[in-house]
């Protein structure tokens, strides 16, 4: 639940024509302990000024020249689509509480203003816009847990298969290509083995930043499971054009892998497939993809291979090494 203080900081803003309204509701907010409370008298800053900062509470009076309270809440409906509509009606007429309702005021305050009500009124009211903020941030945080590796923070194969799908539309709109490259780490289960999943670990996660800075921008880098990783790679126009990255990445999995006072050492090999060149669908790019990098495993690994090109000759595979870290 929201603390007293999150409701205090709660952002206010009261919308009222007439400015001895706006004073005594301003008073009463900052007698109570709000500290962040706006004010306008124009009724179409409303929607802009609600845009530009999110407010938790908007106090509406209902009857007002130009654009009236209703009018108000239907825009601000435009802007909170699917969402909870901050707004706290203000009326003397008591035929308008109903149908502020109904046009989607959370609830009213009666004309002229009895003290406990507002404080109740106003509190309740942040109360559950507050939860409700926190609610859509944790149902926020989950899907993206759902769409990201735990460990590395990399697309996972669910978001990765979206991700393909829309390069590959991209692809196809713009008369380009698009390539699959398919990374496997060679001797990676030899870490696992002789130092624990824990070094294991900071391997992969130290795997992920490489890949990331090697990458360009607008590339997708995922990670599939275990050792397994994939990167996408929009608007090529050859298979010349990702054999260039891919060899890039085959030299930074290289490099030594510095974790505690060990220095480690693997290799990575990599499997191509180009649209539409080799598939035009994501499962049969995926398939020929694995394929070339089972053929970049058996050639001798760290190197990458397209099924339509004879393995790329890279530097032989180093060897695990433990080496004292120099202090």
């Amino acid at each position: 639940m929201p603390s007293r203080e999150d409701i205090l900081n709660a952002k206010i803003l009261v919308v009222d024509d007439s400015p001895d309204n706006i004073e005594l509701m301003e008073e009463i907010l900052r007698e109570e302990g709000y500290t962040s409370v706006s004010s306008t008298m124009l009724p179409e800053q409303v929607c802009p000024l609600h845009r530009q900062h999110n407010y938790d509470i908007i106090l509406l009076d209902l009857q007002m020249p130009g654009l009236n309270g209703f009018q108000v809440m239907k825009g601000l409906k435009e802007i909170e689509k699917g969402g909870y509509l901050p707004v706290l009606a203000l009326t003397a007429q008591p035929s308008f509480k109903i149908a502020a309702l109904e046009a989607g005021a959370r609830d009213f305050i009666s004309k002229p203003f009895d003290l406990l009500e507002v404080h109740k009124r106003i509190h309740n009211m942040l109360e559950v816009r507050l939860l409700y903020k926190e609610l859509a941030q944790y149902s926020k945080t989950q899907q993206e847990l759902a769409l990201h590796d735990a460990l590395t923070g990399l697309p996972n194969r669910r978001l990765l298969e979206d991700r393909i799908e829309t390069t590959l539309q991209h692809a196809s709109r713009n008369h380009h290509k698009a390539a699959i490259m398919y990374l496997d780490l060679d001797g990676f289960k030899a870490i696992n083995d002789t130092y624990g999943h824990a070094y294991g670990d900071e391997v992969l996660k130290i795997v992920a930043q490489r890949l990331l800075a090697t990458s360009r921008k607008e590339d997708t880098v995922a990670r599939l499971g275990g050792d397994e990783f994939m990167v996408v790679l929009g608007e090529v126009n050859s298979l010349a054009d990702a054999q260039g990255p891919a060899a890039k990445l085959v030299e930074a999995v290289s490099e030594p892998f510095f974790i505690n006072d060990l220095t480690l050492r693997l290799s990575t090999s990599i499997g191509i497939s180009i649209y539409p060149d080799d598939a035009e669908s994501v499962e049969s790019l995926i398939s020929i993809a694995d394929y070339a990098l089972y053929e970049a495993k058996r050639g001798g690994k760290n190197r990458f291979c397209a099924t339509s090109a004879s393995p790329a000759q890279m530097v032989p595979p180093p060897k695990l090494e433990l080496v004292p870290r120099r202090r």
